[in-house]
This record gives structure tokens, sequence and C-alpha cells, in this order.
């Protein structure tokens, strides 16, 4: 049998090898890549230290004013989104500066949505903020 009628080896997904060599040591590995990511977002980015102490202040808040689990739950739910999108808008600028490290109006332009993308999860934390921290704030002051 010559080589163009061997049979092909089967195709293998080379993705471990390609982009994470460590990935194979177990899920509590895996875990603690996950949070070098985590922790390296909160030490380098300003705005994602910023996020985390508007959540600080928002859960001390919450439980100060005695807001329902459900309110609270709410208040957690749109942090989590926000650093969420913190840490995509991170993984993504960074992308963009290594495949394309000379300025670009299209890379900033993608930054930008990035950023964006952030700036409308904190607006909508903001909102439901709002809507649960005012009336309380309300009925304390009145006791309404």
């Amino acid at each position: 049998m010559n080589k163009l009628e061997s049979k092909p080896n089967p195709v293998t997904d080379d993705h471990t090898e390609r982009v994470h060599p460590d990935v194979q040591q177990g899920f509590l590995a895996g875990m603690m890549h996950a949070w070098h990511g985590v922790k390296h977002v909160f030490e380098h980015e300003r705005n994602a230290r910023i996020h985390l102490m508007f959540a600080f202040l928002a859960f001390v808040l919450g439980v100060w004013l005695h807001v329902s689990d459900a309110e609270l739950a709410a208040v957690f739910f749109a942090v989590i989104i926000v650093f969420l999108a913190e840490v995509f808008n991170t993984a993504i600028e960074r992308t963009l500066d290594l495949v394309h490290p000379e300025k670009s109006e299209r890379v900033k332009l993608i930054k930008d949505m990035a950023a964006g993308a952030v700036l409308i999860a904190a607006a909508a934390a903001v909102l439901v903020g709002a809507a649960i921290f005012i009336p309380a704030l309300v009925r304390m002051i009145w006791g309404a």
C-alpha cells in the first residue's frame, strides 16, 4: 500500500495542545487557570475594581435596607452581568492587541463596541439598583 492509498489518520482536535497545553491537568487546575484570569482582570483593569467597589456598596445597602432575598438576588445578578461584560471586554481588547497591535480604526470600533457592552450592563445594573433601593429608602425615611 503506498502513501496515497493508506487510511488517513482520524481527525483530532489539537485545540488543547495549541491553546492551553496544561488543560489536561484536571478540574482543579482548570479552576486555577480561570481564577488566574479573573484575578488578572481585577489587578489590571481599573474599571473592574470600580465595579467591585460599587457591588460591595450595593450589597451593604441592600442588607442595611433589609431588602427581600429576591431583590438582593436581582442586585447580585445585575452585578454578575457587569463583571461578565468587563471580563469579556478585557479578553476582546487583549486579543485584538495581540492579533492587530498597530493602530486601526476598525480595531478601535470593535474595542468601543465591547466597552459599550460593559456600559449597557452597568446602566442596567444601576436601573435595577434604583428600582430596588429607592423604594426601600423611601420606606425607611418615611416609614411607609
